[in-house]
């Protein structure tokens, strides 16, 4: 079974959060460098060998994509309360065998995992050598579509109700500051898998944090206030699906798009998405990926009300995140304007259940310039 055969389901049930691979984009043909272990740069990171690995199955390959995001996952393990070195390497040890015996992947999907216990371990090979360099990361299997452009960390825990202890903050917030410093990233390119994936994974608890973890990357990197866009949005394209695409599904729909709202993009939306962009005069992508310019000319504002498909989408995403329990009716009730409000709260957004472009942002999964103020 090759890697992108292997659908989510397969991972959930033997208690994995991880995903499958798609291999996107051009590969360089690169030769296998041996890596030293430790490293010397990051010897706070536990590299294959230190923690045993098995030899990948086959050769991994170096992306010739630059990397453009960080995406987070927890693993749906149990929320142990071993937090030694031991425990993070046998965890190591159990998410390879799993990924290459069960799944039949070449190797580790992520890049990195990080345990309860803040322990920051390599996941797939050459990760930790890719990092040093900075340059090319190493292709990977954490979440189809963006496993050549997302540098991927692997949660240890399930954080749909909890949240993750202060050591795996910790260490994550200082493994993100490391991938955004050697790959010119910044806080607001730090994403959840269900921004690009039809998922539960990274949680519903763990993902109201994000704003925190994002401040406290930026507070690391040392990067001023003023240099915070003012939006950054989800960068779906062709080779992706999931919640956020069938928001756009949704919003293209109302505009008089014949597609199916399902979250899957299909070759139906490429032409679609090549005619909405030549409409409003936003330059035609060729893997049909929605940058800012085209969110922005398609989310319409919304307030007590607004009916219809645009509502329909919202709400699905308020529910998805926690906000909200009810099915969507596609009208904006009171329900819904107090969900909308506490998102807002969360994100720095003045709280009067409007819903602009802002945050529509914020709903969709992306960074807004007032979430870094808190």
């Amino acid at each position: 079974m090759r890697e992108h055969e292997v659908d989510r389901r397969t991972l959930f049930r033997f208690g994995l959060g991880g995903a499958v691979a798609a291999v996107v984009g051009t590969e360089l043909a690169l030769p296998a460098v041996a890596q030293a272990a430790p490293s010397a740069e990051f010897p706070w990171i536990i590299d294959c060998d230190s923690w045993g690995a098995r030899p990948p199955a086959s050769t991994l390959q170096i992306t010739g994509n630059t990397t453009n995001k960080i995406i987070l996952h927890h693993m749906a393990f149990p929320n142990v309360t071993d937090y030694s070195r031991e425990h993070a390497v046998q965890l190591a040890k159990d998410c390879q065998d799993l990924h290459m015996d069960t799944n039949g992947w070449a190797d580790t999907g992520q890049h990195f995992t990080v345990s309860r216990g803040g322990y920051v371990l390599e996941g797939r090979h050459r990760s930790l050598e890719t990092l040093e360099a900075g340059e090319h990361q190493v292709t990977s299997a954490h979440c189809p579509g963006e496993n050549g452009n997302a540098i991927g960390i692997e949660n240890e825990g399930t954080y749909i109700t909890e949240t993750p202890p202060e050591a795996l903050l910790d260490s994550l917030v200082e493994l993100c500051t490391t991938v955004c410093r050697k790959f010119g990233l910044n806080a607001w390119d730090i994403f959840g898998h269900w921004d690009f994936r039809m998922t539960d994974c990274p949680g519903i608890a763990f993902y109201a944090q994000f704003p925190m973890i994002r401040s406290r990357v930026l507070d690391a990197l040392g990067t001023p206030i003023g240099a915070i866009p003012e939006r950054r949005w989800p960068d779906i394209w062709r080779f992706v699906d999931g919640p956020v695409v069938k928001v756009a599904q949704y919003l293209l729909a109302e505009l008089g798009y014949e597609l199916t709202p399902d979250g899957v993009f299909g070759q139906d939306m490429n032409p679609i998405v090549k005619d909405f962009q030549a409409r409003n005069g936003i330059p035609v992508d060729p893997d049909c990926t929605f940058d800012l310019a085209t969110w922005e000319a398609l989310v319409p504002t919304l307030d007590k009300h607004a009916t219809g498909l645009p509502v329909v989408a919202l709400q699905e995403m308020l529910v998805r995140k926690g906000y909200a329990d009810a099915a969507p009716t596609g009208t904006y009730d009171h329900a819904t304007m107090k969900a909308v409000q506490a998102i807002q709260r969360l994100h720095g957004l003045t709280p009067n259940g409007k819903v602009g472009t802002s945050t529509w942002c914020a709903v969709v999964g992306g960074s807004v310039r007032e979430a870094f103020r808190g």
